[in-house]
């Protein structure tokens, strides 16, 4: 059995008068949850919440049961977090409506050229300007920009033409029609658009990418791992198959990942074998999620001995099984060390012919050394 405890704070911070501040505590969510693969775990989950921009971020841009994340009351005017500086520029939709939109695919005609466009094959410019939300916050930096020829009526592939890495930048492209991507870490949206020569109006297109950020807090016991010794990955909500697509694996604690708004599911582990929390958290436009994940685990080593207490023997190739006989590890080595989940296992361990069992137990933070005698 395992349990998850998730707690939700949200902290909203408005100025009265310029003479003081006002904190608010929104709300705390306690529920229990099943750990997969067995083991004791709590599991803290922290909204907070802003209104500032994601875009001044040191975020990483780099690159896995599930349980419904507890809802969170809204709070009124918050305040940006310290390290979520806002890097935005207001900025007004179009009136038209085509900055808006919740799919990261939408097809939208425009129109555009200078007085050098023509059908010839001239050039046409194309202002391209990302959007963090739709109400305008313009992202300033860190966006990158791809630019894809229409498909190959034989392959059906499309050809990267042009990337751009300026946050509202101007490409000239002759008249056709192409897909363009805007990347803002993990978050991303990509549109159809169709240039055609027209010296009576401009040609700007902008890309809502609907983002917000995810940072990851863990603790573990001293005594099981450091906590650099922990890993997230990070998957999409659950599709109509059921299944989930791997965003990004490998994330440190602490560090920001930017994503488009919606569900997604981590899953912590510590260690290489069944030290493992997940959950899933909710990403907001514009707003910054903290989840924190405390891990409870410990460090068993295993060794193989002629006699009690006597020298390790190399070369014994180990298997770690659960009590309901669920294989979790395997390795060789004299003395190889694993970090565990709390729980009852079987060591087995081959060597000179043989193999040998023994029973142990993993409590939580308490290192454990099994040995097994061969006899």
């Amino acid at each position: 059995m395992a349990r998850h405890v998730m707690t939700c704070h949200v902290l909203a911070t408005n100025a009265v008068r310029s003479q003081a501040m006002v904190r608010k505590f929104a709300m705390t969510h306690l529920y229990q949850g099943r750990l997969r693969r067995g083991g004791f775990l709590a599991v803290a989950l922290t909204c907070a919440v802003m209104s500032a921009a994601v875009t001044g971020v040191r975020a990483q841009d780099a690159a896995q049961p599930t349980a419904t994340a507890p809802t969170v009351a809204p709070v009124t005017a918050p305040a940006p977090i310290q390290d979520w500086p806002a890097g935005t520029t207001a900025l007004q939709p179009p009136a038209d409506g085509s900055a808006a939109g919740g799919s990261n695919t939408t097809t939208v005609t425009r129109s555009g050229a200078d007085d050098t466009a023509t059908g010839d094959g001239s050039t046409i410019p194309l202002h391209l300007v990302a959007l963090l939300t739709a109400d305008g916050q313009r992202i300033d930096r860190d966006i990158v920009w791809r630019v894809f020829s229409q498909a190959d009526e034989q392959n059906g592939k499309s050809k990267l033409v042009n990337t751009l890495r300026a946050p509202s930048p101007i490409v000239r492209l002759p008249a056709g029609d192409y897909l363009i991507n805007a990347a803002f870490g993990r978050a991303n949206v990509t549109r159809k658009i169709s240039l055609k020569p027209d010296p009576a109006s401009s040609a700007t297109e902008r890309f809502v990418l609907n983002a917000g950020g995810l940072r990851v807090a863990a603790r573990v016991p001293e005594t099981a791992a450091p906590s650099s010794a922990i890993t997230f990955s990070i998957y999409s909500d659950r599709d109509q198959t059921g299944d989930r697509r791997l965003i990004i694996a490998g994330v440190k604690p602490g560090l920001i990942v930017r994503l488009n708004a919606g569900i997604y599911h981590i899953v912590s582990t510590v260690g290489d074998a069944n030290a493992i929390v997940d959950s899933d958290v909710t990403v907001e436009a514009g707003k910054l999620s903290e989840a924190s994940v405390t891990h409870a685990a410990a460090k068993a080593t295993f060794k193989l001995v002629a006699r009690p207490g006597g020298e390790a023997l190399a070369g014994t190739q180990w298997t770690i099984k659960t009590a309901e006989g669920v294989t979790i590890k395997e390795s060789t080595g004299a003395l190889p060390t694993h970090v565990l989940a709390p729980g009852t296992y079987t060591a087995v361990a081959r060597a000179q012919g043989k193999t040998l069992e023994r029973p142990f137990t993993v409590i939580d933070g308490q290192a454990t050394q099994v040995e097994v005698l061969l006899q």
